[in-house]
């Protein structure tokens, strides 16, 4: 018979799958990824109402401004990563958009010279950039720490903490905004990135104490070109795939905001209630994905395997899209509600799995230009393709259905880059 404490130590252990040596790593990941979609989403309601302000129509001039910040951006990330460890471009980076987030207060108190039209557009690219950047070097960074038997085991924890933080920040921004005001707000954002930064050092020290993934190897600067994001793109068949996979997943996801955003500028005109529809949806969509990283994606992950669950991902959005197609009207809410939490509950933890079968420039080149500049390329050609099939007279109902075709492709190129890198994994018994 088990004693107490060991019933309590095997509790834990059940339910995570984290062994000994790794409780402290798994907590602290947990942490950060805490911190960082928290420290996002305070802010991404504000960012969100800003398009709701003009429409889909307008989107296209958002998402182009950020795929060109993105372009330029990319060299200077490729050049930092080849040349400096991870303790050190990972705090800088953070660094760098916490001194942004204290330098944008004063513009939201109404003290600056741009046109409110601009200064919409700068702050909605901003926080695009800024929400690229961090999440997609985060997981890079697990990718480093964790192999890929870690990785089916932890990461959809780690996920589950992004995903209470993703739940906290729109909760404290739709309670507090219309109390206290956006400034203030993004203080807030800032002293969480901040917190952060300090599990960036910690868990890369661990690391080097605990060398469960050759860390001392893993830490030092990748080297290479700067620009070897972009060509691994087209020189390694892995990658095409998951490029593609991230372009179908553009077609469901910009299809769905797009729609949202008209539904809310004709429902809500007012800012301030803009931004708490935003923080309200955000809530909504984020208590989902803890049930799903909770019941679903890891179970999926170690019994089925990868390519099982991004399949299962899938044909759920392709369901959901069709069903949106039936019904039409505020049902394109429920949409983003569901494709979302399916895409950060079940997809994201699935992809970032496979990554740890990748060599570290592809972890970091090559996973961060697909989730930057290939992310924000998709939404501007998802966006110039709706203006296209718009002025055509293709209303939700169409759109819907085109991008439940475009789910169903996401399951095939899933599946098939799954199979590409995992020759000899087996689903578990």
């Amino acid at each position: 018979m088990k004693s107490a404490t060991g019933m309590q130590q095997s509790l834990p252990a059940r339910w995570t799958g984290v062994q000994a040596n790794e409780g402290a790593a798994l907590a602290v990941s947990f942490l950060q990824f805490f911190c960082i979609l928290a420290a996002y989403y305070v802010i991404r309601p504000v960012r969100d109402q800003f398009s709701a302000a003009v429409g889909s129509g307008k989107l296209l001039i958002y998402w182009t401004a950020t795929l060109v910040v993105m372009l330029l951006l990319t060299p200077v990330f490729g050049a930092m990563v080849a040349r400096w460890r991870r303790e050190q471009f990972i705090p800088a980076i953070y660094g760098f958009f916490v001194l942004c987030l204290l330098g944008f207060m004063p513009l939201f108190s109404g003290r600056t010279p741009l046109d409110p039209r601009v200064f919409g557009t700068v702050f909605y690219v901003w926080v695009s950039v800024f929400n690229l950047f961090v999440v997609s070097v985060f997981w890079s960074f697990m990718a480093d720490l964790f192999d890929s038997g870690q990785a089916k085991r932890l990461f959809p924890v780690i996920a589950l903490g992004g995903t209470v933080g993703a739940i906290a920040g729109p909760l404290a921004t739709g309670l507090l905004v219309e109390q206290i005001g956006i400034e203030p707000l993004l203080a807030v954002s800032a002293t969480l990135l901040a917190i952060a930064i300090g599990c960036t050092f910690w868990l890369s020290a661990w690391a080097r104490k605990s060398g469960s993934t050759e860390a001392a190897s893993q830490s030092e600067a990748i080297g290479g070109s700067w620009l070897a994001g972009a060509k691994q793109i087209i020189a390694t068949p892995f990658l095409r795939k998951m490029a593609v996979l991230m372009l179908l997943g553009d077609a469901v996801g910009t299809v769905a905001y797009a729609l949202v955003a008209d539904y809310v500028q004709q429902a809500t005109p007012d800012r301030d209630a803009r931004t708490a529809v935003y923080a309200h949806l955000d809530l909504v969509t984020n208590t989902l994905q803890v049930l799903l990283q909770l019941l679903v994606t890891r179970w999926l992950l170690q019994r089925k395997g990868t390519g099982a669950t991004l399949v299962f991902a899938s044909a759920i959005n392709g369901v959901v899209l069709v069903a949106a197609a039936l019904v039409g009207g505020p049902a394109i809410l429920a949409v983003l509600v569901l494709t979302r939490s399916m895409a950060y509950g079940v997809v994201k933890p699935a992809q970032d799995a496979l990554y740890t079968y990748a060599s570290r420039e592809h972890r970091y080149k090559g996973k961060n230009f697909i989730e930057t500049t290939v992310w924000r390329f998709g939404d501007v050609s998802v966006a110039v393709l709706m203006k296209a099939f718009t002025a055509l007279g293709i209303g939700m109902a169409g759109l819907s259905l085109m991008s439940a075709g475009a789910a169903g492709l996401a399951g095939l190129f899933g599946w098939r880059a799954a199979k590409m890198v995992e020759p000899s994994a087996q689903p578990e018994p």
